[in-house]
């Protein structure tokens, strides 16, 4: 595909990741990752046209065509054209933003010295500092043209999880938390991923009605009868309070995956309306939300055998 024929409309958002080493460009590219840009760590400048060809090219989905490249001293002789590519990329009209990390000299020998890696520039045997000085030396006129400059030297890894976020996804703290809701039956098992664990089996238990027994909580029977006792709306209240307390510390602390998991007795009943509960509360929330409902496949009739209503039975496989 020749520079003429790109289709501008469908190129990736560039961000190019550089900096001093050791000041934080692995933790960068991680954050780039979950908020699902396509990552490549050191590439030679020289072929970021050739990279946003392929991405841009029909076909491609949408969340590939986000790019973060990450061009560093580590390329030495290919890093010198970066300035020159970057010219050509807005001689195209294509946008791109650079992102520079940087630390103060004594921070980074530190992190140097606590790793016990060798600095890239230091190979004919130089000393820490004096790779760290050539690094400065080569990287001058990118920290100057950068559109962002972070330093890092008094940051730990989530607050710059947090200003990254804050500079490419303002007001999308929530949505980089990833909330996965599900159910669970005790007797099959306590679950070995959730960060939050709630068991609701203090709560009347629909099993022990002959007419309701052979429905889940995906039904509106059942979860009417879960939902709408007095116990029941109690407890939502004071565990919508805990999440309301809980969640937002998440959000800061810079997690990306939260796992809950509620559970009752056989995992079809309270568990499964409490979770769908759950999770259309913090939906409403604004965060983002899965929910599964890990033992409802094993919900069992008086007969032994599996039961759901037409309505419940779609949705229960991808659930």
């Amino acid at each position: 595909m020749s520079e003429s024929t790109v289709d501008l409309e469908h190129m990736p958002e560039l961000v190019i990741v550089s900096g001093m080493s050791g000041a934080g460009r692995t933790e960068a590219m991680h954050v780039f990752e979950d908020l699902d840009y396509f990552c490549v760590d050191n590439l030679p400048s020289s072929l970021i046209g050739n990279l946003l060809e392929l991405t841009g090219m029909p076909g491609q989905p949408d969340e590939r065509r986000r790019l973060a490249v990450v061009c560093d001293a580590r390329n030495r002789d290919f890093f010198a054209s970066l300035t020159s590519e970057l010219k050509k990329l807005k001689e195209r009209g294509l946008d791109y933003r650079v992102l520079f990390l940087d630390a103060e000299d004594e921070k980074l020998i530190a992190r140097y010295k606590s790793s016990r890696r060798r600095h890239p520039l230091s190979v004919d045997g130089a000393s820490i500092a004096r790779g760290i000085e050539r690094e400065r030396d080569l990287l001058f006129e990118l920290r100057e043209s950068a559109h962002h400059v972070i330093d890092t030297t008094d940051m730990l890894p989530p607050q710059l999880r947090t200003t990254i976020r804050a500079l490419f996804a303002p007001g999308e703290d929530r949505t980089g938390l990833q909330v996965t809701v599900y159910s669970f039956g005790f007797k099959h098992g306590a679950p070995l991923d959730a960060d939050l664990v709630m068991d609701v089996r203090f709560l009347p238990n629909p099993y022990y009605d002959p007419q309701l027994r052979p429905f889940t909580g995906l039904d509106a029977p059942v979860r009417d009868f879960v939902l709408y006792r007095p116990e029941t709306e109690e407890f939502q209240k004071r565990w919508r309070a805990l999440l309301d307390c809980v969640m937002p510390g998440y959000v800061a602390e810079g997690k990306q995956q939260l796992a809950i998991g509620i559970g009752c007795t056989g995992g079809q009943h309270r568990s499964v309306a409490l979770a769908e509960a759950t999770a259309d509360y913090l939906k409403a929330k604004g965060y983002r939300v899965s929910i599964a409902h890990r033992d409802l496949k094993l919900a069992e009739g008086a007969d032994g055998l599996l039961v759901t209503d037409s309505a419940a039975a779609a949705p229960v496989a991808g659930r």
